[in-house]
């Protein structure tokens, strides 16, 4: 399936919006010159997720001129992939595309993610050909894909981007989903294996800056490992055994010297060091289950991942060729 033929897809673009009404009408401009020429029939969704400035007014306006652009206005701030879940739980036609409101992922791009779903892979990067960030939030990056791979068990995990096309029928496997954690990326995981990448162009960031800070990204991993696999708790089970081994052959030493020169070892700073390293391990390990143990709570409170308050939807199934 090339994108040239590819006019009997059915797409639902699905966007998070955090305070960019600079960006959106050229994004929504663009999608619609693209969006003709590779799918029968489209619809955008435009999820506002707790913008502090006029987005939702420009997303109003966007979704009342035209009737393939939809609008979902959160409650408050979520995160991006709540807002994504959201926005894709909402979509209509059988394929899902996602992107960024910066307009870093190029809409002319979208056209080289259709052909793999063709060739039978469910879910399909967009992985820049050139990252347009700087050094530590590449760094920052790479760390939360590597949390991320061993999230999702996936080779070529740490390819992931938020560019991605994906079968709407993967999402069964998570629609019942409910907590205030919510990683897209493993949710998709959960449906299928079939993943592949593809390289894109990656533009640089039309205005403003990232609101990914490295500290919110190291949370974000964090999220990610403690959320979703039990990677931390099997690194904190070997640390503690590597240090009762450590320490069991510390005492066979003393024990033994104590045997054979009939004295013990001098030296209350090596005596404090060891007990300072087991003590640390004891304190890691137990912020490791705690991590977990905030996790159960919240899933046995029910807390939604996302709260709508409002919808703009004039959606037609006719809109096709209109725009």
């Amino acid at each position: 399936m090339n994108p040239s033929d590819s006019t009997q897809n059915n797409i639902s673009v699905v966007i998070p919006v955090y305070n960019s009404e600079d960006t959106l009408d050229e994004l929504i401009s663009r999608l619609n010159q693209v969006l003709p020429a590779i799918s029968q029939t489209y619809e955008t969704i435009l999820v506002n997720d707790g913008s502090s400035d006029q987005s939702w007014s420009t997303i109003t306006r966007l979704s009342q001129d035209q009737s393939c652009v939809r609008g979902i206005n959160l409650m408050r701030n979520y995160g991006q992939h709540n807002a994504l879940l959201c926005g894709v739980r909402a979509a209509q036609y059988e394929i899902i595309v996602t992107l960024d409101d910066d307009l870093q992922h190029p809409p002319e791009e979208i056209g080289k993610l259709l052909p793999p779903l063709g060739r039978g892979y469910d879910v399909v990067y967009g992985t820049p050909a050139r990252q347009q960030h700087p050094f530590w939030r590449n760094l920052s990056s790479y760390i939360t894909r590597l949390a991320l791979q061993s999230a999702m068990g996936v080779k070529n995990a740490q390819k992931v981007s938020a560019f991605r096309a994906f079968r709407t029928c993967v999402r069964d496997a998570f629609f019942d989903f409910r907590s205030p954690f919510v990683i897209l990326d493993v949710l998709l995981a959960w449906g299928t294996n079939r993943f592949y990448a593809v390289p894109v162009t990656h533009d640089p960031r039309h205005d403003g800056k990232s609101n990914y800070t490295f500290r919110k990204l190291v949370r974000h991993a964090i999220n990610m490992a403690t959320g979703f696999t039990v990677v931390p708790l099997q690194l904190a089970s070997m640390m503690g055994f590597g240090f009762a081994l450590f320490g069991l052959l510390i005492l066979i030493y003393v024990v033994a010297r104590f045997i054979i020169q009939g004295g013990s070892i001098p030296g209350f700073p090596f005596l404090a060091s060891i007990v300072a390293i087991f003590s640390g391990v004891q304190l890691f390990s137990l912020g490791i289950i705690g991590e977990y143990l905030a996790r159960m709570h919240f899933r046995l409170m029910e807390k939604p991942s996302y709260v709508i308050r409002s919808q703009e939807d004039q959606f037609e199934e006719t809109n096709d060729r209109d725009h």
